[in-house]
């Protein structure tokens, strides 16, 4: 092409990049944390306190002090959201730096007449681009030569290895004369004409496909919606009681005058305002936050570098995980499971040799240069002692003949050195067994032996390769007798070590695991056998039928599906939306381009550290140790999460009733709070920040891999969370009532006062440790000692709270407290933790009973 040319084609075709995802400004980010439905009501419970506050202050001339409430509230709203926007932003930088794509790498093309190396993004459609060994692929493309020509096209299509020839459509998921942007050259060499390039790609088509972000709600964001809801209209209920109420008493008992009915139905709306203010959760956006944060940082040291926050908890709800094969369970890298040499027959030192001389590919190391097969064939003999230099560095190459497609084996004529005179010439032949063994002479019996083996290993879906050697005779290299068979070697991509135990994990959790893979359907059934998968005989599908299953059939059947081979990309993206059109929570796994589309659709995209740029932009989590004992892991903080998240819920809305029962009993009993503004402060203070951070810093236990994944449709605040929250709610508020009302008749003096604060705090301080034990039936302060963070922060509560009310004054309205007051309150206000104690143990002995009586009775 000539430089005209090449302009003209820019122009018509464009250029050899990938349209990078519209990044959002940091500003329309941070807007979007407001979008949360907790952050909503606390908007508008904010404006209804603002509006309290003015009227408080120009109405009834209270002093600035009011204007705290809402304040505290709006401090809640930039907490939670700045929070959230901060700790993902410090993600995203991360991930940057983990991501980044090289378009300068130089490109071989022939232009003018002359051959030249371009930088990657400057290759145009109708180039003519050379690539070898080593290579990566810049754009796609047809071959005008090929030879020995094996791309690696498992980034696109699962397939570690595919055999490239001019003029034919081979086994592959694409034509073996079409060449794809991002794939691989791991033997021989090739030319080709450019057809395509960046975005037009099947590389940037995915990409393209992977940008479009059409996920569903997370389970937690669904779980929020629903509490903020009944917290808002349970809030309204109330508020109109109190309205209606308190009208009814006023017209029933009060003389009738206009004003005065007037200024009574504002200070009952003021009422109901104060109530809805007090009922909303102002500290659940912020606790879910610091909880997610906490995770989000705890779960990096665990090699999951999470990009978005709701990961992390949603990968606790996950019921299926979609895996592609390689490069996820399998290492992606070709070894030798098996060789075999007859029944009864050790190696030969002539095996070895063909292993050593007759092949083209190099060591660095354990990293490959050249053909994979031949790689694992030097990797084994290196595993067996035998360093194949030595047997190159002592042999001559008399003439060799590559492999082609048309005699499907190759062979190597070489004379081996010895140390008193060269030997005979010897030609080894490395081939396909059914090519090979043609070749030689055996008897049906040692045949049907090899045929045998060979069956098993073709059934697994592993690479097979046959040796023989064949004995020269003079310079004329005439044939002395038939090629000696040698035996035959079985390939394969071998699992990763630590997976059959981590998908044990999984699916001991009740996640069900399935495989969608560009490979066979043999290798794919043999690697999940492998893993610890039972396939059934109707659990493997291959691509074309997938594809043309309709939505509603494929739904019926896609639960009893493990396996999908021969998969294109758009395949496994199908998989997971018909999945969670089945209510189906899921997370995909993936390191390849083909995986993109798959990733962003799911609920969590999980990416390998070592996969492609492409597959790390569309997923949430990035697994850098490229482990799938990481991804275990991270269900069990998920799930860890949300028990947390459950835990603060509990202790909050326990408070939130006590506080909602003592407004709606001042309001019709006509009292004032017994508690001032800067009391009111502090007690937030312990119920929000504190308590979340305390909560959201309980380490994840194991036990919670033992359960099956909780259902997306039960609500957050279960059976037992509804019973505490009422049960002991109703109790601290008769408490805290049955106190006001007999200091009340002394007076409330600053003293009684400075009890009833210390008293309303301590027993939201023992809470605390009940709603740590809530959900797991063991006592508060079993594993104690491991929750150093919780430990700290009830310490500062504890001792926060001394302080306050010992060195406050009239900034707190308290006065100093003696020893054996502090001691009496403390002792009395513990009752809350020793029942919670009882309970739990008796709630322990009943089930110790319960499974010794099922013992006997089986």
């Amino acid at each position: 092409m000539t430089e005209t040319e090449v302009r003209e084609s820019r122009a018509r075709y464009g250029a050899n990049v990938l349209t990078p995802p519209v990044r959002e400004a940091w500003w329309r980010k941070f807007l979007d944390k407001f979008r949360d439905p907790l952050i909503v009501i606390l908007l508008v419970a904010g404006g209804l306190s603002v509006a309290i506050s003015f009227y408080e202050y120009f109405g009834i001339g209270a002093d600035l002090m009011v204007f705290f409430e809402p304040v505290g509230i709006f401090v809640a709203i930039f907490l939670a959201t700045g929070l959230a926007f901060l700790f993902e932003q410090r993600a995203e930088r991360e991930f940057s730096l983990l991501n980044q794509v090289n378009d300068e790498e130089p490109v071989c093309v022939y232009r003018e007449g002359r051959m030249k190396y371009i930088p990657k993004h400057d290759v145009v459609v109708g180039d003519t681009v050379f690539v070898g060994t080593g290579d990566e692929v810049p754009a796609d493309g047809r071959l005008l030569e090929a030879v020995r020509l094996q791309i690696d096209e498992s980034s696109l299509t699962g397939e570690p290895i595919a055999e490239k020839e001019t003029g034919a459509d081979g086994e592959g998921t694409y034509p073996a004369w079409m060449v794809l942007r991002g794939t691989k050259v791991m033997e021989g060499h090739g030319v080709f004409e450019v057809k395509a390039v960046g975005d037009g790609t099947e590389n940037g088509k995915v990409f393209i496909a992977a940008q479009i972000d059409d996920r569903v709600k997370t389970p937690l964001n669904e779980q929020l919606e629903r509490l903020g809801g009944l917290v808002a209209r349970a809030s309204y209920v109330v508020a109109a009681l109190i309205v209606i109420g308190r009208l009814a008493d006023f017209l029933l008992t009060e003389p009738f005058t206009p004003l005065g009915f007037l200024l009574y139905v504002l200070q009952t709306i003021m009422i109901a305002v104060t109530l809805i203010v007090v009922a909303v959760p102002e500290g659940l956006p912020m606790a879910v936050t610091l909880s997610l944060a906490y995770s989000m940082r705890r779960m990096l040291k665990t090699n999951n570098l999470v990009r978005k926050m709701h990961a992390c908890e949603t990968m606790g709800a996950a019921t299926v995980i979609c895996t592609d094969k390689t490069g996820t369970l399998t290492e992606n890298r070709m070894r030798v499971a098996e060789v075999y040499t007859g029944k009864g027959q050790g190696l030969s030192p002539s095996l070895y040799m063909n292993m050593a001389v007759n092949a083209t590919a190099q060591l660095d190391g354990d990293e490959i240069i050249g053909n994979p097969t031949e790689g694992a064939l030097l990797l084994w003999l290196r595993e067996q002692g035998h360093d194949y230099h030595i047997w190159r560095e002592e042999t001559d190459i008399i003439d060799e003949q590559p492999f082609t497609t048309e005699r499907k084996y190759m062979t190597v004529t070489a004379v081996h050195r010895s140390s008193t005179a060269p030997s005979s010439p010897v030609t080894y032949m490395k081939g396909a067994p059914e090519i090979v063994m043609a070749m030689c002479e055996l008897s049906d019996e040692v045949r049907k032996d090899y045929l045998l083996r060979l069956g098993e290993y073709q059934q697994k879906g592993m690479r097979t390769l046959a040796f023989a050697c064949q004995q020269k005779g003079g310079e004329e290299q005439v044939s002395l007798q038939k090629p000696v068979f040698q035996g035959v070697v079985s390939i394969a991509d071998p699992v990763r070590k630590d997976v059959p135990a981590a998908v044990k994990e999984c699916l001991q959790a009740g996640i069900d695991v399935k495989i969608v893979t560009g490979d066979t359907a043999g290798t794919a059934r043999e690697i999940a056998r492998q893993i610890g998968l039972e396939v059934s005989s109707g659990g493997i599908m291959d691509g074309e039928d997938f594809e043309k299953l309709s939505d509603e059939a494929l739904k019926e059947r896609v639960a009893d599906l493990q396996i999908i081979a021969r998969a294109r990309p758009m395949d496994k993206k199908r998989l997971v939306e018909v999945l969670q059109a089945r209510g189906e929570v899921v997370a995909v796994t993936g390191d390849g381009t083909n995986d993109a589309p798959a990733l962003r659709a799911a609920h969590v995209g999980l990416s390998m550290g070592n996969g492609t740029a492409v597959a790390k932009e569309a997923s949430d989590i990035t697994i850098i140790d490229n482990s799938f004992s990481s991804i275990g892991r991270a269900v069990m903080w998920g799930r860890s999460l949300y028990r947390n998240i459950q835990r603060f819920i509990l202790f909050q809305m326990t408070v939130n009733v006590v506080a909602c029962l003592i407004v709606l009993t001042g309001a019709f009993f006509d009292i004032q709070s017994p508690l001032t503004v800067t009391q009111m402060l502090w007690v937030n203070l312990i119920m929000d920040t504190f308590a979340a951070m305390a909560l959201a810093s309980l380490p994840p236990s194991q036990s919670v891999m033992e359960e099956r994944p909780r259902d997306r449709q039960r609500f957050i605040i279960s059976k037992p969370m509804r019973q505490f929250i009422i049960g002991v709610g109703l109790l601290l508020t008769i408490i805290l009532l049955v106190l006001f009302f007999y200091d009340e008749q002394g007076g409330f003096s600053l003293h009684e006062k400075s009890v009833f604060f210390t008293v309303f705090v301590m027993l939201q301080f023992w809470n605390l440790f009940n709603a740590k034990a809530f959900l797991t039936g063991r006592s508060a302060f079993h594993g104690l000692s491991h929750c150093r963070e919780f430990l700290f922060i009830v310490a500062c509560i504890f001792f926060g709270q001394i302080l306050i009310v010992q060195l406050g004054g009239q900034m707190f309205n308290v006065e100093p407290l003696s020893l054996s007051e502090w001691g009496i309150i403390v002792g009395a206000t513990s009752f809350v933790c020793v029942i919670g104690e009882m309970a739990r143990w008796l709630k322990e002995c009943r089930s110790q009973l319960h499974s010794k009586k099922r013992i006997f009775s089986l």
